[in-house]
Parts: structure tokens; C-alpha cells; sequence
């Protein structure tokens, strides 16, 4: 066989080559580009430094407080998000449309303005009782508030699409509701799950505005790691802001790996 066969195909025509072309231009001026620049900023001091600011007490604290109320919150939404999504796919109810309209005000608001609706509820003048100002939960209540729509958003398009004939197919041959869900829902569900935990965990990452009002910023205790990026800016320490930005991007990338093949492999064994 020669070479030249073994060349991939290509089907653009002009116009598409066009618009390719336009749109990666595009994406780079927005995304690649800013994105090169954060990471040659963060090392224009050296790897000492980086590494001395990714070590640094409170900068480690304020990372591992994001990283863990990040991955607190994408559990909670993954569980919860899917069993709403089923709810409002599966059943109907007076005011669904209204529950419908609900779920997507954490997309509709602003993140400061987040930060005050937690803050009237959750806060000092909380009319329930429970104040988690300046404290480690309110991290994770702000990034569970602004992220809990994405898993819902992404389960509701699939469970739209999913024959149910062939759940009522298994629990006629005598598969438990139990086993036809494991076996026939969760894998079809398992993809659009993962999208929306990544878009879950990568939204609470970099997670600001409701950071900014909720958690008092308290340095060790309640300062998240977007903070921190800002009290370097503050400072003109933009290496050191660079440097905490270019971990939280790899952190996110990787979980994006992650989620990948996981919801992969669940797919894999299912089949």
C-alpha cells in the first residue's frame, strides 16, 4: 500500500477552510494567547520562586480550601443535579415550569450578587439561624450555589433523548428498578454526568465573586484560592498571582482528564 493512502482525507471545502481558520484565530487571541502569556509570567522568576509560592502557608491553604470545596461540591452536584434532572424529565408537578425557571438563576446572576443572596440567608442577620460567614463552609456553599445547574442541564438533554421502552423492557425479564438503572440508565447518563462535573469542578475553581462577600476572606480559614490571586495583584506580585492561576488550570485540566476516562470506562463496563 503506499504512503500516500495512508494520508487522512481531508472533506474542507473552502468556505469551511475559512471559517476554520477564522475560529482558531479567534480561540487564540481569546484563549490560547492569554493562556501563554499567564504561564510564561508565572516562571519569568524561576521555578524557585513558583515553587516557593505554590508552598507558601496561606497560599496553600487558600488552594486546598478551593480544591476541596470544589470537589465537595461537583459530589453533591453529581448526585443531586442527576436526581433533579430525573425529577423534572421524569415526573410532572404543579410549578415545574417555575422549578425549571429556578434552576438556571445561578447562570442568570451576577457572582457578587450570589455572594448577597448567600450572605442574607446564610450570614449574620441569617433569618434561619446559620451563619457560615468567614467560615471554611462558606467556600463550599458559594461554589455549590453557582454550580449546581450544570450537571442538571447536561442530564436533562440525555434523559429527553433515552428510550424508555428498554427499561421497561429489562424490568419485564425481571431486572429490579435497581439493576435496570445501574445497567441501562446510569450508563447512558454517564457522559453527560461527567461534562457537567467537569464544568462543576472547573466553575468552582475559579469561583470569585461570591467568594469575595460570603467567606470574609480570613486568611488560613476561609481565604479561597481566587483570593489569593487577587491579594498578589494588589501587591504587583503578578509572578506569584501568575503561579497560583497556572496550578488551579492545570488542576482543572487534569480533572477534565479525569472525568473523561472515567465516564468512558464506566460506559466500557456497562456495555
Amino acid at each position: 500500500m503506499r504512503a500516500s493512502t495512508l494520508k487522512p482525507h481531508s472533506t474542507l471545502t473552502r468556505p469551511a477552510s475559512v471559517a476554520l481558520g477564522v475560529s482558531v484565530l479567534w480561540f487564540s487571541l481569546l484563549v490560547l494567547l492569554p493562556l501563554a502569556l499567564v504561564v510564561v509570567a508565572s516562571a519569568e522568576d524561576g521555578w524557585a520562586v513558583f515553587w516557593g509560592t505554590l508552598t507558601n502557608t496561606q497560599t496553600a491553604n487558600a488552594i486546598q480550601l478551593t480544591l476541596t470545596a470544589a470537589a465537595a461540591a461537583t459530589a453533591v452536584n453529581m448526585v443531586i443535579g442527576t436526581l433533579i434532572a430525573w425529577v423534572l424529565v421524569r415526573d410532572r408537578f404543579p410549578g415545574k415550569r417555575l422549578v425549571e425557571l429556578l434552576i438556571d438563576i445561578p447562570f442568570a446572576l451576577p457572582s457578587l450578587v450570589a455572594g448577597l443572596v448567600l450572605l442574607s440567608l446564610y450570614g449574620p442577620n441569617s433569618p434561619l439561624g446559620i451563619n457560615v460567614l468567614g467560615t471554611p463552609y462558606s467556600v463550599f456553599l458559594a461554589v455549590l450555589f453557582v454550580t449546581l445547574p450544570f450537571v442538571v442541564r447536561t442530564v436533562e438533554p440525555v434523559l429527553i433523548e433515552l428510550d424508555t421502552d428498554v427499561e421497561q423492557a429489562a424490568e419485564s425479564l425481571g431486572a429490579s428498578r435497581v439493576t435496570t438503572f445501574r445497567r441501562v440508565v446510569l450508563p447512558a447518563l454517564t457522559p453527560a454526568i461527567a461534562a457537567g462535573a467537569t464544568l462543576s469542578f472547573a466553575r468552582g475553581v475559579g469561583e470569585f465573586g461570591a467568594l469575595t462577600l460570603l467567606t470574609g476572606n480570613r486568611p488560613n480559614v476561609s481565604e479561597g484560592a481566587p483570593i489569593r490571586i487577587q491579594s498578589y495583584l494588589e501587591t504587583d506580585n503578578t509572578a506569584a498571582a501568575a503561579a497560583v492561576a497556572v496550578f488551579l488550570l492545570l488542576v482543572a485540566l487534569t480533572a477534565i482528564g479525569v472525568f473523561d476516562v472515567l465516564s468512558r470506562k464506566v460506559t466500557r463496563h456497562a456495555d
